[in-house]
């Protein structure tokens, strides 16, 4: 048995999977109205599920590890486009009130 699985994973996977993650999560969050302090476990589990059922079925290993990834990569994807929303409008604000 191999201490570290071969994961074969394409780019698709990648590009599809967090953004459906990010979607999802959204979804999820203003139908059943989730604790701010519970919201970043779903992107975690929504990318243990996609990958484990969906992108890496043939070995549970490279699911998981994969999945971890999936999920934190849509939690930061998500964290740096509130961040440069956040940036942008601040300073939309600051230019206006400097008129």
């Amino acid at each position: 048995m191999e201490l570290f699985p071969i994961i074969h994973t394409n780019f698709w996977d990648a590009v599809i999977a967090i953004p459906v993650i990010m979607i999802l999560t959204q979804i999820l969050k203003i139908i059943f109205h989730i604790p701010k302090k519970y919201v970043p476990a779903i992107p975690l589990i929504l990318g243990l599920l996609i990958s484990v059922f969906i992108s890496h079925r043939q070995n549970l290993i490279a699911g998981l590890f994969m999945g971890w990834f999936y999920g934190y990569a849509a939690i930061g994807n998500y964290a740096a486009l509130k961040t440069t929303i956040i940036a942008y409008l601040q300073t939309k604000k600051k230019k206006r009130l400097a008129e």
